[in-house]
């Protein structure tokens, strides 16, 4: 069975969808989730098998070093001394430069014994889980989780009037990080799961959100597949909602009070952009602009209540996944989100969703952010590598 990733049409097709994948799904049941691994910016077990253990030895013939994942192809002959190239995939080059690797930690023509998975479709592709470098016997190319920045116990920093500062502060740089939960969950429910939003256990996909029937099959679907048709990794398309402030590079704030309006960028996907409109306008788009098509963030408005940001946001399309995980939406979707910085550190984001086309009720969900400061964003580009 395909997925119908098309929501308004699952909708029109709700009954089929909901008979046929009640089918598909219980013949799926012998699938595994498997947990990603420690800076996956899509889920490796939807391109490789964990059950499907390797070890390949031979020389470097090139390096990838690009977004998403760098990749060493090397040359491995088989018993019979047939010599085949095989792409060995990596993490991102962000993630390796982090601890300080470089396309020059190795050289062409250098031997390298790799522990790795195979790909699932069987192609001579493997994802390393381990490389050691022959002339040195050490090991290569691995990531280690990125240790939070102390807390630097500051009080919230504000502008002249006393609004909050979201973003930095003048001469200074940072931005927002680290989000402490990785899935978009109803607020109240508890579940598991790894950085791009795979479920530890399939059996909690029902109580993440208050899903319609159709919405919550296609949910478990995308869960079961690994997330392989995410559209921010097959066709870098940008992740509205509230996706943007679970992406593992990050977001910055660009207040520009001037001109009545807050930028958002983000580090991932390709370095996408969002506008929070703060002059009180209309929520509909402009004549002689975008009219009003629907879009990957929607329209925002937003107002100042206190020392929280709240914004309204409407007018989405529905060719993205708004959260981590694939949870569905339709254009009918409708955000209320607030922003908040208790403190110098802390981002408190909190979130209402309603969208009548796919849940059964509004529901809400939160989480915070950890101040990153002296940094720019990381230099990430989804379509680095891509044709």
């Amino acid at each position: 069975m395909r997925e119908i990733d098309t929501p308004r049409a699952a909708v029109v097709y709700a009954s089929l969808v909901t008979r046929a994948s009640k089918r598909w799904l219980g013949a799926c049941g012998a699938i595994l989730l498997v947990v990603a691994p420690l800076a996956a910016h899509h889920a490796i077990g939807a391109k490789f098998d964990s059950a499907k253990p390797l070890t390949l030895r031979g020389a470097i013939t090139s390096i990838d070093w690009a977004n998403p994942h760098a990749h060493v192809f090397i040359n491995v002959a088989d018993a019979g001394g047939r010599v085949t190239n095989w792409a060995i995939e990596l993490e991102s080059p962000v993630d390796l430069r982090r601890q300080g690797w470089t396309r020059n930690t190795v050289s062409a023509g250098d031997v390298v014994t790799v522990e790795a998975i195979a790909a699932r479709d069987g192609s001579k592709q493997a994802w390393s889980l381990s490389m050691v470098l022959a002339r040195t016997g050490q090991r290569v190319f691995f990531a280690r989780p990125v240790a939070l920045p102390p807390p630097t116990n500051k009080a919230t920093p504000r502008w002249p009037d006393g609004q909050p500062r979201l973003g930095s502060l003048p001469s200074e740089t940072g931005y927002w990080a680290s989000p402490s939960a990785t899935t978009l969950a109803e607020r109240g429910v508890t579940v598991e799961a790894d950085a791009n939003g795979l479920l530890r256990n399939i059996a909690d996909a029902p109580r993440v959100a208050p899903f319609q029937d159709w919405s919550r099959d296609l949910y478990a679907y995308r869960q079961r597949v690994f997330l392989k048709d995410d559209p921010l990794f097959q066709h870098c398309l940008p992740p509205g909602g509230p996706r943007m402030f679970q992406n593992r590079y990050g977001v910055q704030f660009l207040e520009n009070r001037d001109r009545q309006r807050i930028f958002v960028m983000m580090g991932s996907g390709n370095r996408n952009w969002r506008l929070i409109y703060t002059d009180g306008r209309e929520q509909k788009g402009q004549v002689e602009g975008d009219a009003d098509n629907p879009l990957y963030f929607g329209r925002a408005v937003g107002r100042w209540e206190g020392d929280a940001l709240v914004v309204d946001t409407k007018g989405y399309n529905e060719r993205f996944w708004f959260s981590n995980g694939g949870q569905p939406h339709t254009m009918q979707l409708h955000l209320v989100e607030r922003f908040a910085r208790p403190d110098f550190d802390t981002l408190r984001y909190d979130v209402t969703i309603e969208d009548p086309g796919a849940y059964t009720r509004p529901w809400s969900a939160g989480w915070t952010l950890r101040w990153v400061p002296g940094e720019d964003m990381p230099e990430y580009f989804c379509q680095d590598n891509r044709p």
